[in-house]
């Protein structure tokens, strides 16, 4: 996906800002961590990044400042209502007058590819066999809108097409099938969280879905945290200044 505010291209200098959802009850956690993403994007790509929740009260306000026509990188996993419309009103509100909007995370092109190693990686080390081992794609989901979990069944499809796994399953915490359903599995098996953070739906609900199925395996950080990504982040972000 790529939207923008303004049919002018983003000036010489290449600003960032990555937006992520944060939290509303507890913002500070979540707003560390994607100051903390901008701070480690910045440095494998040497642009000026920041960062921001939409949670934290003044903290896009503040993130804005300065900035002229930046790249923005939702750090979400679909594009959906928060990235289409409630983060491009919040943008403006800001006082931003013109940004880019770029692919959000969930769906870079070179994802599903960086995920298939980093499971690789995983089951070598837990001693999972490879084409025995029954893959659990846990994401959102959504009752009202499609998208999200069109964009999560695409990337489960797109690791269908490995021969590492003897399945790739998908679970939501709020559509069907559910996570307890999806983790209800024999034999060998890791769930893979796509999220975008280590949030309330990656502390409650998925426990609460994988203990309901008695799934006693390996479960991984979620993708959005994982230490592959700012350099995910800043060749998308070489790959869009170029263009």
């Amino acid at each position: 996906m790529s939207s923008t505010r303004s049919p002018s291209p983003p000036g010489p200098a290449t600003e960032l800002l990555i937006i992520s959802h944060g939290s509303p009850s507890e913002p500070a956690p979540q707003e560390a961590f994607v100051r903390e993403l901008a701070a480690r994007v910045a440095e494998v790509s040497g642009a000026e990044v920041r960062g921001a929740t939409l949670a934290a009260e003044g903290a896009l306000e503040a993130a804005v400042e300065g900035l002229s026509h930046p790249l923005v990188f939702p750090h979400f996993m679909a594009d959906g209502w928060f990235v289409a419309t409630n983060m491009q009103k919040r943008l403006a509100k800001a006082g931003l007058a013109e940004w880019t909007t770029l692919t959000p995370l969930g769906l870079l092109s070179d994802l599903s590819a960086l995920a298939l190693e980093h499971l690789r990686r995983a089951m070598q080390e837990s001693g999972l066999p490879v084409g025995e081992t029954t893959l659990i794609v846990a994401a959102h989901g959504s009752p009202s809108n499609r998208r999200p979990a069109e964009v999560t069944e695409r990337f489960a499809a797109q690791l269908r097409a490995a021969p590492d796994f003897a399945a790739v399953r998908t679970g939501y915490v709020d559509e069907e099938p559910s996570i307890e359903d999806a983790a209800s599995v024999e034999g060998p098996a890791l769930v893979l969280p796509f999220f975008a953070a280590e949030a309330g739906h990656v502390l409650m609900d998925l426990p609460e879905g994988l203990e309901a199925a008695g799934f006693d395996g390996l479960v991984l950080p979620p993708i959005g945290t994982w230490e592959e990504i700012p350099r995910l982040i800043a060749a998308h972000l070489r790959e869009r200044a170029a263009a």
